[in-house]
């Protein structure tokens, strides 16, 4: 399983709808998730890195897009506190 990361512009950002999503915020520390649905956000602040298990880490910044494919285990180590946009698939 993969995550995806882009850079997109305003403009893409805005055709997407990515400013009228839900925000979730998360202070420095790590913790384990599993993505049921696919995830799509987009970072407004922070840095993370992202463990995925026989695989490499995956880091992610401020002004990144990421997509979490659905069905994925990892685990987050937050290095500065995040502050996101997110979408999950219906």
């Amino acid at each position: 399983m993969e995550i995806v990361i882009k850079k997109l512009s305003k403009s893409e950002l805005d055709n997407l709808g990515v400013g009228k999503w839900p925000i979730w915020e998360k202070e420095k520390g790590s913790f384990n998730w599993h993505y049921a649905k696919q995830e799509t956000c987009y970072f407004l602040e922070g840095k993370a890195e992202i463990e995925i298990s026989g695989s490499a880490k995956v880091k992610i910044q401020k002004g990144d897009l990421v997509v979490f494919p659905a069905n994925l285990s990892c685990l987050w180590h937050i290095q500065d506190k995040v502050k996101k946009h997110y979408k999950f698939e219906k």
